[in-house]
């Protein structure tokens, strides 16, 4: 295995020769492996061993055994230990996910600090086989069973050609010692269920199940990255960026052959679930929206409108003092300026009667029951009803500024100014107020 492995890295990932490695070691056959063979290979890593205390004095043995190892192997060791529960329970998401994010994020900190180029894991392949499995009965597209990424960004697995056997085999003729995680011996948990009772019948079935597997994972490889390269080709005629998210051509989608695997490749990774519902949304009613736990689907009149779920909260309000000429804001720049006639008005500037201005003017996002004067008609109007008449999306309503003196609106800005503020008389004093992004 150790000649493997070496042949492995060399093929494969030749740049760890030359690199800073962090390599994660729980104490397990795995990683532990992992390391010795690291270290025979001479590539230049440090240890990280995360404690997170779910097993009492296990992890706490397990963490000693760590640091024998670091110092075994002549090589620099991180420990860190965390209240994995709490923030389970604070988070509102399973221990297992809580163990994930409290690692990789506390990888990635070291990998910051001390210049680490790449961190490296001990999964194998009995981990990706497994990985399948779950995937599949939960349900899911053609990502989930394309295995785990023997490189994803940083992060990086070299062990996934090689089975739990192999490793344990190679650890007994080289008499290595390692940690067994006695929570991998209950079924409690779903991998571990697969792992001792699906996986051995698979096995019984194909001796060389892995090796099935692994030809298998590679045409689905080979098939998701035709999908994507066809979702590149057609992406351009139906996916536009604007300023609160994407829109997707409607009348696009509707021509295309499989529309309803489009819309999965296109929006399977911003959580959405209920597809055949996303699909329904191309004939449903202007209006009509669908939410996952991050993003909302909204359907407008020609395009599929996605945007992240706005936050509850709309109180954000700033102020302008009188005689600011320059204001720099987080939605703009305004210019405000005293000038002696009216030019071309555009929908950028408006005009106003500087002597009926209430400073401070206040800059707020509009609410149900605001109400203006819109210039160039008679009589006020509700805000709702001039966002409706202008044919406005639900997400530019959302991002609608108004500028205000004290309660009454002097422009809802890029739009429309109010009538009570404009210039009856060349007398009068005219400021030209100004907006751009």
């Amino acid at each position: 295995m150790e000649k493997a492995f070496k042949n492995h890295i060399k093929s494969e990932f030749p740049y760890l020769c030359q690199s800073k490695i962090l390599l994660a070691v729980s104490g397990g056959v795995d990683s532990v492996v992992l390391a010795h063979l690291c270290k025979l290979a001479k590539l230049n890593f440090s240890i990280a061993h995360c404690n997170f205390n779910l097993r009492g004095k296990e992890s706490d043995v397990d963490e000693e055994f760590v640091l024998n190892l670091a110092e075994k192997l002549d090589v620099e060791v991180f420990i860190e230990n965390f209240d994995t529960k709490t923030f389970a329970e604070d988070a509102k998401i399973s221990i297992q996910m809580a163990a994930r994010e409290l690692r990789y994020h506390w990888f990635g900190e070291l990998s910051a600090a001390f210049k680490f180029e790449y961190i490296l894991t001990g999964h194998h392949a009995n981990d990706n086989l497994e990985t399948f499995l779950i995937n599949l009965i939960r349900g899911s597209g053609l990502e989930g069973f394309t295995g785990i990424k023997a490189v994803n960004n940083t992060v990086i697995r070299p062990f996934l050609p090689f089975s739990r056997k192999e490793i344990e085999s190679y650890a007994k003729d080289h008499k290595i010692k390692w940690r067994e995680d006695s929570s991998n011996a209950s079924n409690k948990y779903l991998r571990n269920k697969i792992r001792h009772d699906i996986v051995p019948v698979l096995e019984e079935l194909n001796p060389e199940m892995l090796e099935s597997f692994a030809n298998t994972q590679s045409h689905l490889n080979d098939s998701l990255n035709l999908v994507e390269d066809y979702i590149g080709l057609i992406y351009p005629e139906i996916v536009s960026k604007t300023l609160f998210g994407y829109n997707f051509k409607i009348n696009v989608l509707k021509k295309l052959p499989n529309t309803k695997a489009v819309l999965y490749q296109l929006l399977n990774s911003f959580g959405f679930s209920e597809w055949e519902d996303v699909y329904q949304l191309l004939n449903a009613q202007p209006g009509k929206m669908i939410l996952s736990e991050t993003h909302r689907l909204i359907k407008d009149r020609e395009v599929l409108m996605l945007t992240e779920i706005p936050s509850e909260e709309n109180n954000e309000k700033y102020g302008i003092q009188e005689g600011e000429e320059i204001i720099m804001l987080p939605i703009g720049r305004f210019t405000i300026s005293e000038v002696d006639k009216i030019a071309n008005d555009s929908l950028h500037s408006i005009y106003v009667n500087e002597e009926l201005l209430k400073y401070p003017l206040v800059l707020r996002k509009w609410q149900e029951g605001d109400f203006f004067y819109p210039f160039g008609m008679k009589g006020k109007k509700k805000l709702s009803d001039f966002f409706k008449d202008n044919k406005l999306s639900l997400p530019e309503k959302e991002n609608s500024w108004l500028l205000c003196s004290n309660e009454d609106i002097v422009w809802v800005i890029n739009r429309r100014a109010d009538n009570r503020f404009a210039i009856t008389d060349p007398s009068q004093k005219i400021l030209k107020i100004t907006y751009t992004l």
